[in-house]
């Protein structure tokens, strides 16, 4: 974090998104006040709370991705929620707290991944004295003591021993792999749902622990292949090695100090768009019970209670049929940054279709090449789909950069099918043929309704 400066932020996410640098600079500077809170006295740190912010624009101009990209560079804990799935308290639905929960497990995830990675190497070395007791078991009465005391035979014991590591060095080599063996699986415990979607952490009860030992772990028989049972074998020796209640404390402060919540459609709960659209519960309750999580409360997950005073919210909206101030005062008292997304254009959508690192002409030909296919995009056919995605855009419901996906994928229909029997041929896409799949279906209002 201490390099990841507003600037190197932004420059990150250009690789991605295209335009939007109101927004990017805002969330870059809310990300950078993230570190700078960390370097303040205790006493101070506590009391700077979060610049969440509110993302104004249409669909398909890049809210979304700029959160996501933002959450990939910090390697935060990271949740995209809909508003418009909750629901006030008193209704069948999802509660506002299911968010803090579901971060909160994503979190603790991520943390056990890293554990897991660094303690590689000791559960690789664990595993594989396993999967050697599998596949060379120690012979009836090894190591036990008769009635005199006395242990098996140094001879039988050295020879087994010198089995053991030509086992392991074959393993090692990969001679074994064609081997199957048999071993125990502990069996996941089951997760009890109850009417209404509701799960038993969102009661508060842990139900393993409530019952205690009553109802033992089970066990399965499985058959695997050698290099299946050494992957699940490391897997299983890494979640030995890790400390549960460090792991569910380091996801706990993982949530709180860099957890993102992305809370999408949030117009829809403003009061103005009351019955026009949405479920029929009262908005106003939805943003209720919102605003003491924004605000800053503590919520129970099965892992610990998570304070959410910290945790950055970024919301968004297209606000056609609402505004901003429509929002209760208090729940737009906590978004103080408000940033406007610009619509796209055609200039945009050929920067969109050439520029970023993941982008479709670059895509597109990599998938096909896996069939041996080669395609090659000519700058006028770049320029052709632009123009198209952006009067498509104006003649119908604008949705922004996701009608280069419709309309790349009225291309490539023909080519993806075929692609299997066109091994090695070369194939190049110009404006002529980007024209010939397009224009009568542009040109047919009708049609293009249903098609892109």
């Amino acid at each position: 974090m201490e390099n990841l400066t507003p600037k190197n932020i932004v420059q990150e996410l250009d690789r991605y998104v295209i335009g939007q640098a109101e927004a990017k600079r805002a969330v870059a500077v809310a990300l950078r006040n993230r570190w700078r809170r960390q370097q303040l006295p205790d006493e101070m740190r506590d009391e700077v709370a979060p610049k969440n912010i509110i993302m104004i624009g249409p669909t398909g101009v890049g809210k979304t991705e700029i959160a996501r990209r933002l959450a990939r560079l910090t390697k935060s804990p990271f949740i995209k929620v809909e508003a418009s799935k909750f629901t006030e308290v008193g209704y069948v639905g999802r509660d506002v707290e299911s968010m803090i929960r579901d971060l909160a497990e994503l979190a603790r995830t991520m943390v056990q991944e890293e554990l897991r990675e660094d303690n590689a190497a000791k559960a690789e070395e664990l595993a594989l004295e396993r999967l050697l007791d599998l596949l060379l078991p120690k012979p009836p009465g090894f190591g036990e003591s008769d009635d005199l005391g006395q242990t098996d035979d140094p001879l039988g014991k050295e020879h087994y021993g010198r089995t053991r590591e030509k086992f392991r060095a074959m393993l090692l080599e990969g001679k074994l792999d064609d081997r199957e063996v048999e071993f125990e699986v502990a069996d996941k415990a089951p997760e009890i749902h109850l009417m209404g979607g509701m799960d038993m952490e969102q009661m508060g009860i842990n139900l393993q622990d409530m019952l205690g030992g009553m109802f033992p772990s089970k066990t399965t028989s499985r058959r695997m292949m050698v290099p299946d049972a050494f992957k699940l074998l490391t897997q299983e020796e890494s979640d030995k090695i890790i400390d549960p209640d460090k792991l569910n404390s380091e996801a706990i402060t993982r949530t709180e100090q860099s957890g993102i919540v992305f809370l999408d459609e949030v117009d829809k709960i403003a009061s103005a768009a009351s019955g026009h659209q949405g479920p029929d519960v009262s908005r106003e309750g939805v943003q209720r019970d919102l605003l003491p999580i924004v605000e800053g409360s503590t919520v129970q997950t099965k892992h610990g209670p998570v304070r959410t005073d910290h945790i950055l919210f970024i919301a968004a909206g297209a606000f056609h049929m609402a505004k901003p101030s429509d929002l209760l005062p208090e729940l737009q008292g906590r978004f103080p940054i408000r940033v406007e997304l610009n619509s796209l254009g055609l200039d945009e959508f050929v920067r969109i279709l050439t520029e970023p690192d993941n982008a479709l002409v670059i895509q597109y030909p990599a998938l096909l090449e896996t069939e041996g296919v080669k395609v090659t995009f000519t700058d006028d056919a770049v320029n052709e789909v632009a123009s198209f995605a952006a009067q498509v855009n104006e003649q119908m419901e604008n949705i922004g950069a996701r009608r280069l996906y419709t309309i790349m994928e009225r291309i490539f229909e023909d080519i993806s099918f075929d692609a299997p029997d066109m091994a090695g041929e070369e194939i190049t896409i110009d404006a002529e043929y980007v024209k010939g799949r397009l224009t009568d279906v542009v040109e047919n209002l009708d049609l293009s309704r249903y098609i892109l």
